[in-house]
């Protein structure tokens, strides 16, 4: 059994949509269009005035057809990516939603800070945690998954988190960015180096790949079966 989480409530409303009501989600989202006015007219809608899948399609259709599939969302919590210029989107994959779905159907999904990953963490586990990154400069420093940020102070509490998981006999791994700040954070980890693809940047010229640190509370030699994400 694997525990999903993440602060993310619209996310987590999407996972549990699609795996309980994977065929209605497809139904109605096939009736969105790929239209910028249309595009517009579907972000500006109060999430909370809408059904469980309503809700779960309208996100859905918004990240298949949003800018570089970003999510983000301004200090009210609205979500505010403008829209992406594409020629065809697959807006729909009916193929991989019922892959998901059945994914799921394995998964404990819930909403809420990462500290609740040590409720349920038992030794022997495995937890992975994918933090908003620490910013690479002064002008980089998107963490607006969430209404709040994701700063520094955050970031060192998950520390102590990731501490506690490998004191109580958890696996733990975490990607960050390579930054100063995140190697003194995870100093005495075992720290790999790692090359990730990026798409999202406003200098075209700026995309590919970019250096990330995997950080993990144990040698790779040792093997771990239950899973946790965060």
């Amino acid at each position: 059994m694997a525990f999903l989480s993440d602060n993310v409530e619209e996310l987590i409303n999407l996972y549990e949509v699609v795996r309980d009501d994977v065929d209605t989600l497809i139904e109605i989202t096939k009736r969105h269009i790929y239209d910028k006015d249309y595009y517009y007219k579907i972000r500006s809608l109060d999430p909370g005035i809408l059904s469980k899948t309503e809700k779960a399609s309208r996100i859905l259709y918004l990240n298949k057809t949003c800018f570089n599939g970003l999510y983000r969302v301004n200090s009210k919590g609205q979500f505010n990516v403008s829209f992406g210029d594409y020629v065809n989107p697959v807006i729909v994959d009916e193929e991989a939603l019922r892959d998901a779905s059945e994914a799921f159907k394995h998964a404990v999904l819930f909403s809420g800070d990462f500290e609740l990953v040590l409720r349920n963490a038992q030794a022997g586990d495995f937890v992975y945690m994918d933090p908003p990154y620490v910013p690479l400069s002064a002008t980089s420093n998107f963490t607006s998954y969430t209404p709040g940020s994701f700063g520094e102070e955050q970031h060192c509490r998950l520390r102590e988190v990731f501490e506690e998981l490998k004191n109580k006999g958890c696996y733990v791994m975490l990607s960050n960015s390579d930054t100063e700040f995140v190697r003194r954070l995870y100093r005495g980890c075992n720290i790999r180096t790692v090359n990730a693809l990026r798409a999202i940047n406003s200098d075209i010229t700026k995309r590919g790949a970019v250096k990330e640190l995997v950080i993990l509370s144990y040698p790779e030699s040792e093997m771990c079966f239950s899973a946790f994400a965060l």
